[in-house]
């Protein structure tokens, strides 16, 4: 079967609001990398084959590494006009090309941020009030996209920056939803509940990744054969994924935070800050201002709060936001880089050992995902009022999900646990005792409805009836993803 473009529908019919105005307008995509901006992009324009367009993917150069790339999209367009020999020239291009009902993509835009290219956003500026002063008269717009969120905002967000509050529209671009990906897995591999969590643990929603296993043939393959040819070869196309577009933006700072953060899924700040102090007593003292960075600038780091805890509460917990990146870190990384050194057989088992054990923690997070896109899509389940998530304390009470019903008076805990038969009723019991005390500190959900569930990649009989005779429900993900 054919790829064809999956998902995005709510971001196509956005673009498709902003292009059927028919004046000016300044839109910004943005979202991480690989996350298909430009793929959202080539669809929208896909199907406006009648609206004139022109795209360039600015380079991380000097000006004049700029306009040659400039001149390059200008000859692959066929764009008859005059080649641009300086920034400014390249913004009245701009504006010229708007006047005349063009569609503008201007791909990485954050690169405009870098000190050798800062004229160009003031030469902009000037582009851009323009057009808005006359928007009913510019029947074309200007689609900016990036993948870096402290540039873009510095560019873009910023009071002090020459284009504050000049855009008119925003596409925050997230990864695909379930339902999208498991649309993927059906239509090019088995769509098992087993095949979904491996996946969705290595590439979350990045469409890209899912399109390379495709073209490479290894869509829907065993484990390992997906493993060898996507990292472990010479030529695999995600061999240097990593490092080239989320480490190499770091340069070699933060990496031992990251590692260890990667390693240790729910690290405190004083997890790491004890860490770093037997590896680097210096950067120990600097813990703070990295994950300050790592988590607002980079977005590579997310801290979590138990259920209910308020935002400046001191129980956060450290992961690392993205599935790729983390399986990276913890499973693939290491081995990668021994295949000169060792047998490669032997590194991809070790990888995929380790990628195994990662999926213990990603299915809480795809069983958590999947109770919200099931409620957002009004699918038959557990109807949520606010974001599912989990519950820790200091005196050792660990729930892995609570759900809550706000409307109906009902909350519901969830048992996480990769392996179906490690829920036996002796584990469910001692989980309850871990609902009790919660329910002793929470004294308003007492008089709730309760509601208990095991959740697992695929229930066993064993596992269906241990969770009957201990009182909980039996999920898994053959259930969750039922109508997805």
């Amino acid at each position: 079967m054919a790829w064809e473009f999956y998902g995005r529908n709510q971001e196509l019919e956005r673009l498709d609001e902003v292009l059927d105005r028919g004046r000016w307008a300044f839109v910004k995509i943005s979202g991480r990398r690989r996350i298909g901006k430009t793929a959202l992009i080539r669809e929208t324009l896909g199907r406006r084959p009648e609206r004139k367009s022109f795209y360039v993917q600015i380079p991380d150069s000097e000006p004049a590494g700029v306009l040659a790339a400039v001149h390059g999209f200008m000859e692959t367009f066929e764009l008859d006009k005059k080649r641009p020999g300086s920034l400014l020239d390249f913004a009245q291009l701009i504006r010229e090309l708007a006047e005349e009902g063009y569609i503008i993509v201007l791909d990485e835009f954050q690169y405009f941020h870098r000190k050798t290219l800062g004229e160009f956003p003031s030469f902009l500026q000037a582009v851009v009030d323009g057009c808005q002063a006359r928007s009913n008269e510019v029947p074309g717009c200007l689609i900016v996209l990036g993948a870096i969120h402290a540039e873009m905002t510095a560019l873009l967000e910023d009071q002090r920056a020459p284009l504050f509050n000049r855009l008119t529209d925003r596409v925050e671009l997230g990864h695909l939803d379930i339902g999208s990906v498991m649309e993927i897995l059906r239509a090019h591999g088995k769509g098992t509940p087993e095949e979904l969590l491996f996946y969705w643990s290595l590439f979350e929603g990045v469409p890209k990744f899912y399109r390379d296993c495709y073209e490479q043939e290894v869509l829907g393959k065993e484990r390992q054969a997906l493993l060898r040819r996507m990292f472990f070869e010479s030529s695999s196309p995600l061999r240097n994924e990593a490092e080239n577009w989320f480490l190499h933006e770091l340069r070699g700072r933060y990496n031992m935070v990251l590692q260890f953060i990667a390693e240790n899924p729910g690290s405190t700040n004083g997890d790491i800050e004890a860490r770093l102090r037997v590896l680097d007593s210096g950067q120990a003292k600097q813990v703070g201002g990295y994950l300050a960075v790592l988590t607002g600038n980079y977005r590579m780091v997310e801290r979590r709060l138990p259920i209910f805890a308020k935002p400046n509460s001191r129980s956060g917990r450290y992961y690392i936001a993205d599935n790729f990146l983390r399986s990276w870190l913890t499973a693939l990384a290491k081995p990668v880089a021994s295949v000169q050194f060792r047998p490669m057989d032997d590194l991809i088992a070790q990888a995929d050992e380790r990628l195994k054990t990662a999926e213990g923690f990603s299915l809480e997070r795809l069983a958590a995902a999947l109770y919200e896109e099931r409620s957002r899509k009004g699918l038959r389940g557990f109807a949520l009022t606010e974001r599912i998530d989990g519950y820790w304390d200091k005196g050792g009470v660990e729930l892995d999900l609570v759900a809550l019903n706000e409307d109906e008076g009902v909350i519901r805990f969830g048992s996480c646990k990769r392996d179906p038969e490690q829920h036996t009723r002796g584990e469910l019991e001692k989980y309850d005792g871990h609902i009790d005390r919660f329910l002793n500190e929470k004294v308003k959900y007492k008089a709730w409805s309760k509601e208990r569930t095991s959740i697992t990649v695929r229930h066993t009989d064993g596992s269906k009836q241990a969770a009957e005779d201990a009182g909980y429900l039996a999920e898994d993900l053959v259930s969750l993803t039922n109508g997805l």
